[in-house]
């Protein structure tokens, strides 16, 4: 009877480890704005969300990047599964410096969107015919993905100082 019963607390600790693993996990990128598209008796509403962050080894770039929000108890939770919507802009604000060496399709925002399972990733890359930043948003899963993407260009250009 003992060994069921520790088995059985290591199985909760476990749970519980994993979940604030997940919950301390979750990016603050900065959240700009939302609005509401689907009211909820319970629990917050869906909602978009609009979140901003620099890209951390190209000075100069900051892309906001808007992405379905599911409400409810689950959403109030965090164990809702998000969608995979997710549409992304970016733009130069300013002189742009390399900070480092990147190679192309790096990581340079990820966020889960479900408990264990599902991302959503931004992925960059250089153009370097055209002189061009590629910044694609998509979503993934451990098993499938999804062909849901968006992509936003930015042109290398000079910068003159205000």
């Amino acid at each position: 009877m003992k060994k069921v019963l520790m088995i059985i607390v290591a199985g909760i600790l476990l749970v519980i480890v994993l979940f604030g693993w997940w919950l301390f996990s979750r990016p603050e990128r900065g959240t700009t704005g939302s609005v509401s598209t689907q009211f909820r008796w319970l629990g917050p509403n869906d909602k978009i969300v609009v979140d901003g962050f620099d890209d951390p080894k190209v000075q100069g770039v900051a892309c906001h990047i808007s992405r379905a929000q599911t409400g409810g108890v689950k959403g109030a939770l965090g164990v809702a599964e998000d969608t995979s919507d997710a549409s992304i802009a970016c733009r130069q604000i300013g002189p742009i410096r390399f900070l480092g060496e990147f190679r192309d399709g790096e990581r340079v925002f990820d966020e889960h969107r479900s408990l264990v399972f599902k991302s959503l990733q931004v992925v960059r890359f250089f153009d370097r015919e055209r002189n061009v930043l590629v910044y694609v948003s998509y979503s993934d899963r451990v098993i499938t993905g999804s062909p849901k993407n968006s992509i936003s260009t930015v042109p290398i250009m000079g910068w003159k100082a205000p």
